[in-house]
Protein backbone atom coordinates (compact mmCIF):
# COMPACT_ATOMS: atom_id res chain seq x y z
CA UNK A 1 0.00 0.00 0.00
CA UNK A 2 0.84 3.32 -0.49
CA UNK A 3 1.54 6.29 2.00
CA UNK A 4 -2.16 7.84 1.66
CA UNK A 5 -3.34 4.56 2.72
CA UNK A 6 -1.96 4.81 6.23
CA UNK A 7 -4.65 7.61 6.65
CA UNK A 8 -7.11 6.73 9.30
CA UNK A 9 -9.84 7.89 7.12
CA UNK A 10 -8.47 5.28 3.79
CA UNK A 11 -7.76 2.13 6.70
CA UNK A 12 -11.14 2.34 7.52
CA UNK A 13 -12.65 2.23 3.30
CA UNK A 14 -10.24 0.09 3.12
CA UNK A 15 -11.78 -2.14 6.05
CA UNK A 16 -15.51 -1.72 4.26
CA UNK A 17 -13.15 -3.19 1.24
CA UNK A 18 -12.41 -6.26 3.21
CA UNK A 19 -15.67 -6.98 4.95
CA UNK A 20 -17.10 -6.75 1.17
CA UNK A 21 -14.42 -8.86 -0.15
CA UNK A 22 -12.87 -6.40 -3.00
CA UNK A 23 -9.32 -6.41 -1.93
CA UNK A 24 -6.66 -8.03 -3.55
CA UNK A 25 -4.73 -10.74 -1.98
CA UNK A 26 -1.97 -8.32 -0.66
CA UNK A 27 -4.30 -5.50 0.83
CA UNK A 28 -6.63 -7.90 2.32
CA UNK A 29 -3.70 -9.45 4.28
CA UNK A 30 -2.44 -6.16 4.92
CA UNK A 31 -5.39 -4.51 6.62
CA UNK A 32 -6.27 -8.18 8.17
CA UNK A 33 -3.07 -7.41 10.29
CA UNK A 34 -4.15 -3.92 11.14
CA UNK A 35 -7.36 -4.63 11.94
CA UNK A 36 -5.76 -6.94 14.69
CA UNK A 37 -3.79 -4.56 15.74
CA UNK A 38 -5.81 -1.29 15.98
CA UNK A 39 -8.60 -1.60 18.62
CA UNK A 40 -10.54 1.47 16.29
CA UNK A 41 -10.23 -0.40 12.96
CA UNK A 42 -11.40 -4.15 14.62
CA UNK A 43 -14.60 -1.96 16.56
CA UNK A 44 -15.04 -0.04 12.60
CA UNK A 45 -14.58 -3.80 10.96
CA UNK A 46 -17.34 -5.39 13.64
CA UNK A 47 -19.88 -2.50 13.02
CA UNK A 48 -19.23 -3.22 9.33
CA UNK A 49 -19.86 -6.63 9.50
CA UNK A 50 -23.09 -6.12 11.92
CA UNK A 51 -24.93 -3.12 9.34
CA UNK A 52 -24.30 -6.44 6.49
CA UNK A 53 -26.20 -8.66 8.65
CA UNK A 54 -28.80 -6.71 9.73
CA UNK A 55 -28.98 -5.79 5.82
CA UNK A 56 -29.20 -9.41 4.88
CA UNK A 57 -32.06 -10.22 7.50
CA UNK A 58 -33.89 -6.79 6.45
CA UNK A 59 -33.05 -6.58 3.06
CA UNK A 60 -33.39 -10.50 1.31
CA UNK A 61 -31.88 -11.28 -1.54
CA UNK A 62 -34.07 -10.83 -5.06
CA UNK A 63 -35.51 -13.60 -6.67
CA UNK A 64 -35.62 -13.51 -10.21
CA UNK A 65 -39.33 -13.99 -11.99
CA UNK A 66 -39.66 -17.18 -13.20
CA UNK A 67 -39.74 -16.69 -16.83
CA UNK A 68 -36.45 -15.06 -16.68
CA UNK A 69 -35.15 -18.02 -14.55
CA UNK A 70 -36.34 -20.26 -17.56
CA UNK A 71 -34.50 -18.41 -20.24
CA UNK A 72 -31.50 -18.83 -18.21
CA UNK A 73 -32.31 -22.67 -17.72
CA UNK A 74 -32.62 -23.42 -20.52
CA UNK A 75 -29.72 -21.56 -22.18
CA UNK A 76 -27.07 -23.39 -20.12
CA UNK A 77 -28.72 -26.66 -20.52
CA UNK A 78 -30.80 -27.30 -17.70
CA UNK A 79 -33.90 -28.23 -19.69
CA UNK A 80 -32.98 -30.01 -22.29
CA UNK A 81 -35.01 -31.16 -25.06
CA UNK A 82 -35.89 -34.35 -25.84
CA UNK A 83 -34.89 -34.53 -29.55
CA UNK A 84 -31.41 -34.12 -30.89
CA UNK A 85 -31.21 -30.19 -31.66
CA UNK A 86 -30.04 -28.81 -35.02
CA UNK A 87 -26.75 -26.97 -35.40
CA UNK A 88 -29.45 -23.80 -35.71
CA UNK A 89 -30.82 -24.67 -32.52
CA UNK A 90 -27.23 -24.65 -30.51
CA UNK A 91 -26.48 -21.25 -32.32
CA UNK A 92 -29.66 -20.10 -30.63
CA UNK A 93 -28.85 -21.40 -27.53
CA UNK A 94 -25.20 -19.97 -27.51
CA UNK A 95 -26.82 -16.60 -28.55
CA UNK A 96 -28.89 -16.08 -25.57
CA UNK A 97 -26.63 -17.63 -23.34
CA UNK A 98 -23.79 -14.80 -24.66
CA UNK A 99 -26.85 -12.27 -24.46
CA UNK A 100 -27.49 -13.11 -20.64
CA UNK A 101 -23.87 -13.27 -20.07
CA UNK A 102 -23.55 -9.88 -21.81
CA UNK A 103 -26.81 -8.64 -19.83
CA UNK A 104 -25.22 -9.93 -16.25
CA UNK A 105 -21.71 -8.29 -17.08
CA UNK A 106 -23.56 -4.90 -17.98
CA UNK A 107 -25.80 -4.87 -14.91
CA UNK A 108 -22.24 -5.12 -12.77
CA UNK A 109 -20.18 -2.97 -14.24
CA UNK A 110 -22.71 -0.15 -15.02
CA UNK A 111 -22.75 2.98 -13.45
CA UNK A 112 -25.18 2.65 -10.15
CA UNK A 113 -29.21 3.61 -11.14
CA UNK A 114 -31.17 5.64 -9.04
CA UNK A 115 -32.72 2.92 -6.62
CA UNK A 116 -29.17 1.41 -5.97
CA UNK A 117 -28.05 4.67 -5.61
CA UNK A 118 -30.63 5.88 -3.21
CA UNK A 119 -30.49 2.36 -1.64
CA UNK A 120 -26.45 3.15 -1.10
CA UNK A 121 -27.26 6.51 -0.06
CA UNK A 122 -29.63 4.92 2.75
CA UNK A 123 -27.10 2.37 3.91
CA UNK A 124 -24.40 5.03 4.45
CA UNK A 125 -26.84 6.70 6.98
CA UNK A 126 -27.61 3.80 8.75
CA UNK A 127 -23.90 2.77 8.83
CA UNK A 128 -23.52 6.20 9.95
CA UNK A 129 -26.35 5.97 13.00
CA UNK A 130 -24.71 2.68 14.02
CA UNK A 131 -21.24 4.36 14.64
CA UNK A 132 -20.20 6.41 18.00
CA UNK A 133 -20.77 9.50 16.21
CA UNK A 134 -22.73 10.24 12.23
CA UNK A 135 -19.44 12.42 10.81
CA UNK A 136 -15.57 12.15 11.08
CA UNK A 137 -14.97 15.56 11.33
CA UNK A 138 -17.37 17.24 13.72
CA UNK A 139 -17.68 21.31 13.27
CA UNK A 140 -20.25 23.81 12.22
CA UNK A 141 -17.76 25.86 10.66
CA UNK A 142 -17.99 25.67 7.22
CA UNK A 143 -14.43 26.57 7.05
CA UNK A 144 -13.28 23.74 9.07
CA UNK A 145 -15.23 20.97 6.91
CA UNK A 146 -14.62 21.86 3.70
CA UNK A 147 -10.71 21.66 4.10
CA UNK A 148 -11.01 18.73 5.59
CA UNK A 149 -12.72 16.98 2.16
CA UNK A 150 -9.96 18.34 0.35
CA UNK A 151 -7.10 16.53 1.33
CA UNK A 152 -9.07 13.39 0.76
CA UNK A 153 -11.33 13.24 -2.05
CA UNK A 154 -10.36 14.82 -5.69
CA UNK A 155 -13.04 17.71 -5.07
CA UNK A 156 -14.65 19.09 -2.03
CA UNK A 157 -18.21 19.57 -1.69
CA UNK A 158 -20.69 22.55 -1.52
CA UNK A 159 -20.43 23.02 2.04
CA UNK A 160 -23.67 25.40 3.33
CA UNK A 161 -24.57 27.14 6.58
CA UNK A 162 -28.00 26.77 7.50
CA UNK A 163 -28.42 27.48 11.14
CA UNK A 164 -30.20 30.56 9.89
CA UNK A 165 -33.22 27.97 8.71
CA UNK A 166 -33.20 25.90 11.62
CA UNK A 167 -30.45 23.36 10.43
CA UNK A 168 -27.06 23.15 12.28
CA UNK A 169 -23.95 21.65 10.21
CA UNK A 170 -22.72 19.30 12.30
CA UNK A 171 -19.70 17.36 10.49
CA UNK A 172 -19.02 15.57 7.50
CA UNK A 173 -17.41 12.32 6.55
CA UNK A 174 -17.04 9.58 3.43
CA UNK A 175 -19.50 7.34 2.33
CA UNK A 176 -19.14 4.73 -0.77
CA UNK A 177 -21.61 5.12 -3.20
CA UNK A 178 -21.17 2.33 -6.04
CA UNK A 179 -17.31 1.58 -4.96
CA UNK A 180 -16.67 5.49 -5.60
CA UNK A 181 -15.75 7.35 -2.24
CA UNK A 182 -18.32 10.75 -1.73
CA UNK A 183 -18.29 13.54 0.51
CA UNK A 184 -21.81 13.28 2.96
CA UNK A 185 -22.54 16.25 4.93
CA UNK A 186 -24.06 15.83 8.33
CA UNK A 187 -26.68 18.44 9.36
CA UNK A 188 -28.92 18.36 13.06
CA UNK A 189 -32.69 19.45 12.89
CA UNK A 190 -33.79 19.44 16.33
CA UNK A 191 -33.21 15.56 17.63
CA UNK A 192 -33.21 14.26 13.82
CA UNK A 193 -30.03 14.04 11.81
CA UNK A 194 -29.78 14.72 8.24
CA UNK A 195 -27.37 12.85 5.57
CA UNK A 196 -26.31 15.12 2.37
CA UNK A 197 -24.39 13.35 0.06
CA UNK A 198 -22.59 14.63 -3.20
CA UNK A 199 -22.33 11.90 -5.88
CA UNK A 200 -20.87 12.39 -9.39
CA UNK A 201 -23.06 11.88 -12.14
CA UNK A 202 -23.13 11.16 -15.97
CA UNK A 203 -24.22 13.73 -17.90
CA UNK A 204 -28.30 13.85 -18.49
CA UNK A 205 -28.68 11.74 -15.31
CA UNK A 206 -30.86 13.13 -12.51
CA UNK A 207 -31.54 12.39 -9.51
CA UNK A 208 -35.21 11.67 -8.93
CA UNK A 209 -37.16 14.16 -6.70
CA UNK A 210 -39.01 12.03 -3.45
CA UNK A 211 -39.00 8.64 -2.23
CA UNK A 212 -39.24 6.24 0.86
CA UNK A 213 -37.10 3.74 1.73
CA UNK A 214 -37.14 1.83 5.48
CA UNK A 215 -38.75 4.46 6.70
CA UNK A 216 -36.61 7.46 5.88
CA UNK A 217 -37.19 9.96 3.34
CA UNK A 218 -34.60 10.77 0.51
CA UNK A 219 -34.88 14.31 -1.46
CA UNK A 220 -32.44 13.88 -4.48
CA UNK A 221 -31.90 17.28 -6.76
CA UNK A 222 -28.88 17.37 -9.17
CA UNK A 223 -27.09 20.35 -10.64
CA UNK A 224 -23.57 21.04 -11.54
CA UNK A 225 -22.82 17.40 -12.73
CA UNK A 226 -23.83 16.23 -9.01
CA UNK A 227 -26.64 14.57 -7.90
CA UNK A 228 -26.98 15.63 -4.02
CA UNK A 229 -28.94 13.10 -1.92
CA UNK A 230 -30.62 14.09 1.49
CA UNK A 231 -31.56 11.18 4.16
CA UNK A 232 -33.31 11.84 7.40
CA UNK A 233 -36.05 9.70 9.37
CA UNK A 234 -37.16 13.61 9.15
CA UNK A 235 -41.30 13.91 7.76
CA UNK A 236 -41.09 14.67 3.62
CA UNK A 237 -42.22 18.30 4.53
CA UNK A 238 -39.40 18.96 6.75
CA UNK A 239 -36.91 17.53 4.66
CA UNK A 240 -38.54 19.19 1.28
CA UNK A 241 -37.48 22.66 3.57
CA UNK A 242 -33.90 21.61 4.16
CA UNK A 243 -33.03 20.81 0.10
CA UNK A 244 -34.61 23.77 -0.48
CA UNK A 245 -33.06 25.84 1.92
CA UNK A 246 -29.73 24.55 0.70
CA UNK A 247 -30.08 24.73 -3.10
CA UNK A 248 -31.14 28.37 -2.75
CA UNK A 249 -28.02 28.99 -0.18
CA UNK A 250 -25.33 31.54 -1.88
CA UNK A 251 -22.60 29.30 -3.11
CA UNK A 252 -19.48 29.63 -0.94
Amino acid sequence: MTNDDTAPDTAKLLVHGYVDGELDPANALSIQERIAADPALAAEHDRTQALRAALREKLPPRILPPHVRARVATAVGLHRPRIRPSWQALAASVALALMVASASTWLIVAPASNDRVAEAVVDGHLRALMAAQPFEIASSDRHTVKPWFSGRLPQAPRVIDLSAEGFALAGGRIDVIGRTPVPTLAYRYRQHLISLSAVPVATGDRAAARRAINGYNLVGWTENGTAYWAVSDLGAGDLDSFARAFRNATPD
